[in-house]
């Protein structure tokens, strides 16, 4: 009978999403998640920002080190640009066309993996490499409650930077960023002959000085024990910030989820 299969197939499961070859969908696009095997209740996440020409199934394949501390991993996809030789990106700076509105695109995906996937909204660490990480930057200064925390690797604010109070609170960021990257120099550089300019990393860190009420332009701590050289700033009105600088080229180093989970973990 026509009823009973019908009303078989309301009774099936709908099928899991979030895998490399089916994403999660939403209206304004789709993502990629999984969660550790031993997962049970509510689980923090990482949810990364591919770079430029990626894909959000990226963190799926480097994401081994951050399921084994018991965190899911997500990985939102960014659309395809017209007439870029990149593929897909961001709408991340402000003074482009937006091909979307990225702030609402991610809030969704957090809003739905909370929903259907049991990760905890209020242990979210939101990072991003390249372009990823310069979209990651600037949804820190747009929405600091978006996430717990903010970790870019080798992106940050493009020229025209932020102006010193436009963000709109203060934050809980560590930067990293490779200290031979020429793909997104710390300084910045050119690109498109000129029509845009990346961003200097350390005037980025004076943003951030401004907007978490730093009172000093030096760090406070420095630690260079480890792979990572780390500077960070403890006197501050609200939020935690610190830089760690590797020796690599543009890339996520090796180490470099170890160290953000335990940075993360490590906040108040």
């Amino acid at each position: 009978m026509k009823w009973l299969a019908a009303l078989a197939f309301l009774a099936t499961p709908a099928l899991a999403c979030g895998d490399a070859e089916q994403p999660c969908e939403l209206p304004l696009g789709s993502y990629h998640i999984e969660a550790p095997e031993d997962a049970d209740g509510s689980v923090p996440a990482v949810v990364f920002l591919h770079g430029a020409g990626g894909k959000g199934t990226g963190i799926l394949r480097m994401g081994g080190p951050i399921l084994k501390r018991g965190y899911a991993v997500i990985g939102p996809n960014g659309l395809k640009r017209p007439n870029s030789r990149f593929g897909s990106g961001w709408s991340f700076h402000p003074d482009r066309v937006q091909q979307r509105d990225e702030l609402a695109f991610v809030r969704a995906v957090i809003d739905d993996a909370v929903a259907n996937h049991g990760v905890d909204r209020d242990r979210i660490l939101l990072a991003g490499f390249s372009i990823g990480g310069s979209m990651t930057s600037y949804l820190a200064c747009d929405a600091p409650d978006l996430a717990r925390a903010y970790a870019p690797v080798a992106g940050s604010f493009w020229r025209p930077h932020p102006a010193m109070d436009a963000c709109k609170g203060p934050v809980k960021l560590l930067h990293t960023h490779g200290w031979r990257d020429t793909t997104v120099p710390l300084e910045g550089r050119p690109l498109g002959g000129g029509r845009i300019y990346q961003g200097d990393v350390f005037q980025a860190m004076q943003i951030w000085r401004e907007t978490n009420g730093c009172k000093n332009m030096r760090a406070d701590t420095f630690d260079t024990s480890g792979e990572f050289w780390r500077r960070s700033w403890d006197t501050c009105d609200a939020g935690a910030l610190e830089f760690a600088l590797h020796q690599g080229a543009h890339g996520i180093p090796k180490g470099w989820a170890v160290m953000a989970l335990d940075w993360f973990e490590a906040l108040e």
